[in-house]
């Protein structure tokens, strides 16, 4: 065994308190500087800093006062990047790729390339992290998160927040709290119905480890917890948030998730976004009956952007720079490649010198590639590498490779429809009058960011697109119409799929028509947005295509098929399963049959079932993994990169399996599954995943040794070390999980991850890991932090369900 200097880690655990980032000047400066400055502040003034002010151009716009050198404040999306619809800017990985990589140091990485580009795109506040926990798969927004660990998503959010301060923003972490679920969103039919215990060790513990790393702001969600909002609960925000956690910045509500003046302002809701329909005219009138303690809220606001140092320090970018390049393409691709994950390796990879054709199939190999998700998180890349292209610029003259579709799009959207078409837009819901904006489109797949279609209005408005289009071959044409809110679409004048003028929500539905070959048909497509994001994309197939019998014969040709599959997910709706559509798992299954040497790639934004994983030889998670996607998975099939990810999430086998499976529990809003979140439910019931929580292949193998866990010390800080040894003949990269059990009276899950140390080895390396777990490693929520007394548990190991080593300790 040779033990490698570059092989030891240190890393410090749970409870650890990490040290904020703050501006230039220390307390009695910024508090000195602030009240000069309040002294000065008329009453309109102050309240100009609690609410949306005049459009700017970012998602979110707080009017500075010029007189008293304050600057405006610019918020922007957000947890993947820049987005509101910018260009210029860097795709990254779906957060919970970047959380599979289990890398502190990437993740600084990844919030340098977010707050870097900010800074330059001119704004000084980014919407992010995104730290809510994947209480099920079936969250729209799970891409965003961190996964279904607290302590994971903690030690990850930390490390950004961090590195995005470092760049210039402030950062602003997100949702307060509890927010698991799109169904209902913003309603009471959203609310978490949670417990005390389950709320402090499973959602709360993200934002404390956000607030310990220093960010300036917390945004409060859309849900209510416990039968009261989230931007008006005083519980959550005031007795939890700023008495315990001791949070000194602002609290800005999520956009439109204020639902209140007093109740909200009195119970810690410092910024209504994006507008002022509470905290306008309605705060300026509670102010002045002495309802609203105004001072409070501006002296947080001002607090934390003096602290920051935004009043000496203004980005001078704008939003139209151009602020990616090669550098962060570089991260981007990094990141993809630590989080891609290999779930199954029947012997097929690293791709050798044998294959001399590859077979790439399914829509998400090139035609309809899934790089990101929607809503918010929705990031305009300059350029996406498919798997297709990357996979074909790397083998080069070695290996031909071909591409067949197979599938329509994951989300049952058909490939686009090329024509051109015009499009009048209209105020009112109602295609009808005079249109207040035009513009030519060369295919409609447009997606509204907010339902800002860039013609003034963002709710309540309607449109109209017309042209023709020439049928290359006679026969029946099959067309996709996608949308949010009413649409419709006509051919020849006949209406072919109507979504329903009063319907709201994304969804996909075709029709049919029968054209003939030169003869130019009209189309017309009418679209409402009410109120929210607006997404429109028009699709078909020819006649001719024969899209699933094409790509299975390709398969049967090739040394080795890669099949690219997905789902796709956004902010507003959440997946109706945890399944990929039918058309897909036919595809992989057929596939298979065809060629035993398959490999399935998987992009989806959290566990996905795989009715066929028996089937094939090779799975890959790939995540949603950004504008290097391509690159990225070329290098790791190829082995010039060394798989190294593992899974922030469990993967069940059926939808039945998972500890939220009832109607009552989601999107009932019933927390009664309590502790048992993601592997504390498999672990407790003994359900056996399809892949466990922290699980992933590399090309190499990696023994545990050694362990030795101390007698706590003092303060109750317990360190464990042990050796890891790369067993193989390839370098690569081990990341080592530490789960603590308690004794059984506490009434905890069998296992609960306390640290991971990600270790980088060559061939015959050995490494030695030391952990520090601190006293809250050892506790349980009741009335406050406890620890019981009694022999504790503590594995080493290399997922949740693979313990290496153990040993117990005392308290």
């Amino acid at each position: 065994m040779r033990l490698g200097r570059a092989a030891v880690a240190v890393v410090l655990l749970a409870g650890a308190t990490l040290a904020g980032v703050g501006g230039s000047e220390r307390r009695p400066s910024v508090e000195r500087r602030v009240a000069a400055l309040m002294a000065r502040m008329t009453l309109a003034e102050k309240l100009t800093l609690m609410r949306g002010g005049a459009p700017c151009g970012y998602i979110g716009c707080v009017d500075g006062i010029p007189r008293l050198g304050i600057p405006p404040l610019r918020l922007q999306d957000g947890p993947v990047g820049v987005g509101n619809g910018t260009t210029g800017v860097t795709q990254l990985p779906a957060p919970v790729a970047a959380a599979a990589a289990w890398d502190p140091g990437l993740m600084r990485a990844y919030g340098q390339v977010i707050g870097a580009e900010q800074w330059a795109k001119g704004a000084n506040v980014a919407l992010a992290p995104t730290v809510n926990i994947v209480r099920d798969p079936r969250w729209g927004r799970a891409f965003e998160s961190l996964g279904e660990d607290p302590y994971l998503a903690g030690r990850a959010a930390a490390a950004e927040i961090v590195a995005i301060r470092a760049e210039g923003p402030m950062a602003q972490v997100k949702h307060f709290a509890a927010y698991n679920q799109e169904t209902a969103r913003n309603t009471y039919g959203s609310d978490a119905r949670v417990d005390e215990r389950t709320l402090r060790e499973i959602y709360l513990p993200a934002f404390e480890a956000a607030i310990a790393a220093g960010t300036d702001s917390v945004m409060c969600g859309y849900n209510p917890v416990n039968g009261t909002y989230a931007c008006e609960n005083g519980e959550l925000q005031q007795r939890i948030l700023r008495d315990e956690f001791g949070f000194e910045g602002f609290v800005t509500s999520d956009w439109g998730a204020t639902h209140s003046t007093v109740a909200s302002a009195e119970n810690g809701l410092d910024m209504e976004m994006p507008d002022d329909r509470f905290f306008g005219a309605p705060l300026e009138a509670a102010a002045g009956r002495g309802e609203v303690r105004v001072d409070e809220h501006v002296r947080r606001i001002l607090t934390a952007m003096v602290r920051h140092g935004l009043l000496d320090r203004r980005p001078t970018g704008r939003l139209d720079a151009v602020v990616t390049g090669d550098a962060h393409a570089a991260v981007a691709r990094r990141v993809a490649e630590q989080g891609s994950v290999l779930l199954k390796n029947d012997g097929l990879l690293p791709v050798g010198p044998g294959v001399r054709s590859i077979a790439v199939l399914g829509s998400g190999g090139d035609t309809s590639v899934i790089s990101q998700g929607g809503g918010s998180a929705r990031v305009n890349a300059p350029y996406v590498v498919t798997p297709y292209r990357g996979l074909r610029e790397r083998a080069g003259a070695a290996a031909e490779v071909t591409y067949e579709p197979g599938t329509v799009r994951s989300d049952g959207a058909l490939p686009l429809l090329s024509a051109e078409l015009r499009g009048e837009f209209f105020a009112g819901a109602t295609p009808a009058g005079a249109p207040v904006a035009t513009r030519t489109v060369a295919s409609l797949d447009a997606d509204w960011r907010r339902g800002d279609a860039g013609i003034g209005l963002t709710d309540n408005w309607s449109a109209r697109w017309t042209g023709t289009v020439t049928p290359p071959e006679t026969g029946t044409y099959t067309f996709s119409l996608t949308a949010t809110d009413g649409a419709r679409l006509r051919v020849g004048g006949r209406t072919i799929v109507d979504h329903g003028w009063a319907e709201a929500g994304r969804r996909t539905r075709t029709g049919t028509a029968t054209l003939t070959a030169g003869r130019p048909v009209p189309i017309e497509v009418e679209h409402a947005q009410f109120t929210g994001d607006a997404m429109l994309t028009l699709g078909w197939t020819l006649p001719g295509q024969r899209l699933h019998d094409d790509a299975v014969a390709a398969a049967g040709r090739a040394d080795l098929a890669v099949v690219v599959v997905g789902r796709y997910g956004t902010e507003g709706a959440d997946l109706p399963g945890i399944g990929l559509s039918a058309d897909q798992d036919r595809l992989v299954r057929d596939v298979a049959e065809a060629n035993p040497r398959t490999v399935v790639v998987v992009n989806s934004g959290s566990a996905v079932a795989m009715p066929w994983a028996g089937r094939v030889g090779g799975i890959v998670a790939a995540w949603y993994p950004g504008q290097e996607y391509g690159h990225a998975l070329a290098r790791l099939l190829f082995g010039d990169v060394n798989f190294s990810g593992k899974l922030p999430v469990t993967f069940p086998r059926s939808l039945r399996d998972l500890p939220t499976a009832s109607r009552e529990r989601w999107p009932g809003g019933e927390y009664s599954e309590r502790l048992e979140v993601g592997y504390r439910w498999y672990d407790a019931r003994g359900v056996t995943p399809l892949f466990p929580f922290g699980y992933g292949l590399s090309y190499t193998s990696f023994a545990y040794s050694e362990l030795a866990v101390s007698a706590p010390d003092r303060a109750g800080n317990v360190r464990v070390s042990w050796t890891v040894t790369n067993t193989g003949s390839r370098a690569g990269a081990e990341v080592s999980q530490v789960y603590v059990g308690q004794p059984a009276e506490t009434g905890e899950p069998p296992n609960n991850l306390r640290g991971f140390a990600r270790v980088e080895l060559a061939p015959g390396e050995a490494g030695r890991v030391t952990a520090v777990l601190d006293a809250r490693s050892f506790q349980h929520w009741d009335a406050g932090w406890r620890t019981a007394g009694g022999a504790y548990r503590i594995s080493v190991g290399s997922s949740s369900r693979d313990p290496r080593l153990t040993a117990e300790v005392n308290r």
